[in-house]
């Protein structure tokens, strides 16, 4: 198993199972946009010029790794730390919520609104069409949601765990990750995950599951000039 590819997984998802969704510049790789805003290179040389093109498409976009070079027409938000973590084995799931895919255009909408409730600015009209995306409704709402972003040959990135701040401490978010990262494992993949370093709260509920840490992986948000005065 290449794990050394989980060191640049946006580039490899790019290259590998998520190819088709790829805006390719020649050492660097972006997501359409509509889709995902991240992006991961091979060749610093060529990362200003790239990332001035994918500026000129979205507000805002991330780099995964190592920090590229870039002109004065963006700037960084920030560098966002983030651990990286993988699971090794099965889950057993201890809760019993009915779990639903998320597949119609309604449910994919009440994705969206969730998920960009709990974390605003990741999630895109688009991004549930990168994987298999579920969730757990309760009173009439979509109250939980987890599912698949980066996606790679041997690898699939669990994300957009989120729960409704009414519905939280119902073990929603542990039952969802649980159910994606089994399913994960039956497709014969390793599930991996991020989560802000600062989030002691979400790593200590990944690792009750049985994720470890990997190591340490910065996320550089970029912006161009008109986004930062917002």
């Amino acid at each position: 198993m290449h794990s050394d590819k989980l060191d640049n997984p946006a580039w490899y998802a790019l290259t590998e199972t998520h190819h088709k969704f790829a805006a390719d510049y020649q050492g660097i790789k972006f997501y359409q946009q509509d889709y995902c805003v991240f992006g991961g290179f091979t060749e610093v040389a060529q990362t200003a010029k790239a990332i001035d093109t994918y500026a000129s498409l979205t507000d805002d976009f991330y780099i995964i790794g190592q920090m590229p070079r870039f002109s004065d027409r963006v700037q960084i938000v920030q560098e966002l730390i983030c651990d990286q973590m993988v699971l090794r084995a099965p889950m057993t799931p201890k809760d019993t919520a009915h779990i639903v895919a998320l597949n119609s255009e309604s449910s994919q909408q009440d994705l969206f609104s969730l998920v960009n409730l709990v974390q605003p600015g990741y999630f895109r009209k688009k991004t549930a069409l990168l994987g298999d995306y579920y969730g757990i409704y309760a009173d009439g709402i979509l109250v939980s949601a987890a599912g698949e972003r980066m996606k790679m040959n041997e690898f699939t990135e669990i994300s957009a765990i989120v729960t409704h701040p009414s519905y939280t401490g119902r073990g929603f978010a542990s039952q969802l990750t649980a159910f994606v990262g089994n399913k994960i494992f039956a497709e014969d993949k390793t599930p991996f995950l991020h989560v802000a370093e600062t989030n002691l709260k979400a790593i200590r509920l990944y690792e009750k599951l049985g994720f470890r840490f990997r190591r340490k992986i910065s996320f550089w948000h970029f912006a161009g000039a008109d986004f930062i005065k917002k």
